[in-house]
């Protein structure tokens, strides 16, 4: 069934890409330029002017007063100076001045954050960038989601993530547990720079852009390259019954050259993190002959007596990602790109319980400890071919097709826990399976500049098609750790469908003088969900015996209706620049956030939260404004953006306490259409090199959301939802900081972000703070020391959450911990 899906989703998204390939006229440009020179960072011991070492404004000055856009990208991702600037972060993502797009962007280059932050995992590389969070619960957590200034946790679907030419955005879902993107795929070293776009403003990008665009570049060399780093975290940890130290190693490599015609890059990655409890088994009671039960809340103010650790998870964590560039001409390259990625992780829970008679470790019967037992496997690969010209001429295009597997995606736990005192499990268990998940996306664009590269008009356009095929069956196991390749027994549930879009889009970059710019835009859509299918399953008391309990089970199949949508989006930016030093833009754009295949069809548990499928969900319709006012120098600049935002029949979680006849308890979460909610608010971000005194580097940002509830008839609830705030989006989030370089060797960096009071309820009756499934509010302080040892050696010491901070965004985030880290470059 896999390779039939996988050759039917390539063929339909190919066979578009393929259409425009055959365009005539590509060749024929008068222009003799070549493909711009690829740099990568190299040892020297000559250290140039103290550089900004934090996420920096794409907008710079510029030496005439055309808008921001018109300037040429940075000539590298690596290099740390700019086309006209003092750094690089300072000029525009090479993909904006290629394509005009109109969003304000914010970037970092390898070098800024190899210095400044404490990089474990590619995703740490945002970690100062205004308004944005990543979700990131542990060393290598392959469950990452990135909050934007408007959308939370929860919203995985509503940002779009690229590493080069491949989505990693998982568009399969949109939640903050499988459908996370695959940062995992990205070994750290091979990073040149991060980009990152506000809003759904570029009708490039579908309407899973209404966040933003995120953007990784690799670092593609001219010449021999090879680096490898070592990283240690060590992180205390003492909450509830749980002390212990949880240690992490990784080691990072990459290695490149150019020869010729062909550039190649080769990265690899391994990581093996002990992991604090991701949950907490919660009880409605304390059980029966037992001592050791944490009285505690939940978050809404229910009884959710701590009874022990959840997932305690150890990771082993293995990807290898290469790169291969070749010149076909001196204005056309085609690249390649394959990447793996291998997870080994197991949970064995931990009872806080003792039996009141033999003063043993007990689970007590609360059933929840049976669903943190867990081996999980996972083996997915990727693969993308683009094919780009880069003349500057009247023409240029930009083929691109990527796909991502589930080769392997097991996941083995058993049934319940074993009857009586002690701490054993049942023999029998489920198996969830995701083998045969796949996608693929496809994207032929197309410029046209009628009148020359410094034409009044620049015209963009182009063609996307995507498929996301779900396969997720769950079986019964008589032996639960142990499941052949398909799984035994009986099934319990399966969900099983596929969505599809096709879409067509233009842009035209309009400058009207040189000092203003119309860009308008609009992207025309066709969404599909086809193939729906689901098996629920209701369980009956067991039969068999007291050790190896065997459930009867009544299996309730359904085919799901087909769904259809058609919609454009259009897309307006006017720009204006007074002078060389100002800025002033407007952005309004429209855009449709379609349900994705796991929000229609996928109904599954993992740990103890179970997953329901909705499969009648409508698409969310999204319109987006805002107004830019932004000052630049040389080395720095600030920014001021008030935006405004109105979601109809948004797609929004909800989570729920479920509670068993033991008083055990678990938790259940459904997506639904919100009729109508609303958003407005303010950014402010600034930064400048060399305040003061050389090398003083200070940097700040804060952002402000007023968001609401403005319809929801829907709602069964006993309160009303008119009027809460809009779950996962919190009122303030604030970030500061300075980097010091007193000389050449060494970088001081203090930097603290804060975020504020966020509501998981849709009326609001979260309020209980700092227990286990809360969203705290929370004020962490990382500092770190680089030091530049050699001309090739670098070593780094760390702290993260220096003041240790403990704080729930429904699971416990991480601890005061402790980095080290040293790197040689050759």
């Amino acid at each position: 069934m896999l390779s039939r899906h996988a050759r039917c989703g390539v063929s339909v998204v190919a066979v578009q890409a393929a259409l425009l390939a055959s365009s005539s006229g590509v060749f024929a440009q008068s222009s003799q330029r070549e493909l711009p020179a690829v740099t990568v960072d190299s040892p020297t011991t000559v250290k140039l002017k103290p550089r900004r070492p934090v996420a920096q404004a794409a907008g710079a000055r510029r030496s005439s007063a055309k808008p921001v856009a018109e300037r040429a990208a940075s000539s590298a991702a690596t290099n740390d100076h700019g086309a006209g600037n003092a750094r690089a972060s300072l000029d525009p993502p090479a993909v904006v001045a290629r394509y005009q797009l109109p969003q304000r962007s914010f970037s970092i280059t390898a070098k800024e954050a190899d210095e400044t932050i404490n990089l474990k995992d590619p995703e740490d590389a945002v970690k100062f960038m205004p308004s944005l969070f990543v979700r990131k619960r542990n060393d290598g957590d392959n469950q990452a989601v990135l909050a934007t200034r408007s959308w939370g946790l929860n919203s995985s679907a509503r940002t779009l993530i690229y590493y080069d030419d491949l989505l990693i955005s998982a568009l399969i879902g949109n939640n903050n547990s499988g459908a996370s993107p695959k940062w995992n795929l990205i070994s750290p070293e091979a990073i040149g720079r991060v980009d990152f776009l506000n809003g759904p403003f570029a009708a490039a990008y579908p309407g899973n852009s209404i966040g933003g665009v995120l953007l990784i570049t690799s670092k593609m060399p001219d010449k021999p390259f090879a680096a490898a780093k070592e990283t240690v975290s060590v992180m205390p940890w003492n909450q509830y019954g749980t002390r212990d130290t949880y240690v992490t190693s990784q080691t990072s490599a990459a290695a490149g050259n150019r020869d010729g015609k062909l550039s190649w890059l080769v990265s690899a990655n391994y990581l093996d993190s002990f992991q604090q409890p991701l949950t907490y088994v919660t009880n409605g009671s304390v059980p029966g002959g037992t001592t050791g039960t944490f009285i505690a809340s939940n978050r809404t103010g229910g009884v959710a007596d701590v009874v022990g650790a959840g997932a305690l998870a150890h990771s082993q964590q293995t990807s290898g990602n290469i790169r291969l560039a070749y010149d076909i001409t001196p204005l056309v390259q085609a690249t390649y790109s394959f990447g793996v990625w291998n997870n080994h992780q197991t949970s064995d829970p931990q009872t806080y319980l003792k039996s009141t008679v033999t003063g043993l470790p007990t689970f007590g019967g609360v059933t929840g400890f049976a669903s943190n037992k867990y081996t999980w496997d996972q083996l997915n690969v990727s693969n993308a071919v683009s094919l780009k010209s880069n003349t500057k001429g009247i023409f240029d295009f930009d083929l691109a097709v990527s796909s991502y597997n589930y080769l392997q995606d097991t996941l083995l736990n058993p049934y319940t826990i074993a009857p009586g005192p002690g701490v054993g499990y049942s023999l029998n268990g489920k198996v969830t399976r995701m083998d045969g998940t796949n996608w693929q996306n496809a994207d032929a664009k197309g410029i046209w500049r009628p009148f020359g590269i410094d034409g009044p008009h620049e015209i963009s356009f182009g063609v996307h098609g995507d498929r996301y095929r779900l396969e997720n069956p769950v079986y019964g196991s008589t032996i639960w750790y142990n499941a052949p390749s398909t799984g035994n027994g009986q099934l319990y549930s399966t969900g099983v469908g596929e969505t599809r879009t096709e879409a067509l889009w233009l842009q035209d970059a309009w400058r009207i003088t040189p000092n203003v710019k119309l860009t308008l835009g609009g992207r025309l859509e066709n969404w599909q969900a086809l193939d729906g299918f689901n098996v629920n399953s209701t369980v009956a008391t067991g039969t068999g015996t007291a050790a190896v309990p065997v459930p009867v089970v009544t299996l309730q199949p359904t085919t799901q209706p087909n769904l259809n949508s058609t919609n454009f989006s259009p897309k307006v930016s006017l720009s204006y620049d007074p002078n060389k030093d100002w800025n002033i833009t407007g952005n309004f754009g429209e855009a449709y956030r379609y349900p994705t295949v796991t929000e229609l069809y996928q109904n599954i548990s993992v740990s103890n939260i179970t997953y329901l499928a909705n499969p009648r969900l409508s698409p969310e319709q999204d319109f987006t404004g805002e107004l830019n006012l932004e000052r630049h120098w040389q080395d720095g600049r600030a920014r001021l953006t008030v935006f405004a935002e109105r979601t109809n029949n948004a797609l929004i979680s909800q989570t729920t306490t479920v509670q068993d006849i033991s008083g055990g308890q678990s938790f259940q979460s459904a997506v639904s259409n919100v009729a109508a909610i609303r958003m407005r608010g303010m950014e402010l971000s600034a930064e400048e090199d060399n305040v003061l005194i050389s090398g003083l580097q200070p940097f700040g940002s804060v952002t402000y959301v007023d968001s609401r509830i403005i319809s929801d008839p829907a709602w069964k609830g006993a309160t009303t939802v008119v009027g809460k705030r809009v779950p996962n989006v919190p009122e303030w989030r604030a970030k500061f900081g300075v980097s010091y370089r007193p000389d050449d060797n060494w970088v001081y960096t203090v930097a603290a972000r804060y975020t504020g009071k966020q509501y998981a309820t849709l009326d609001n009756t979260d309020v209980v703070q700092h227990v286990y499934q809360a969203f705290d509010p929370f004020f962490v302080v990382d500092m770190k020391i680089h030091y530049n040892a050699t001309k090739n050696l670098a070593f780094d010491f760390g702290i993260d959450n220096l003041f240790n901070e403990q704080y729930f965004l429904f699971h416990p985030f991480p601890g005061r911990t402790f980095v080290l880290a040293g790197k040689y470059t050759f």
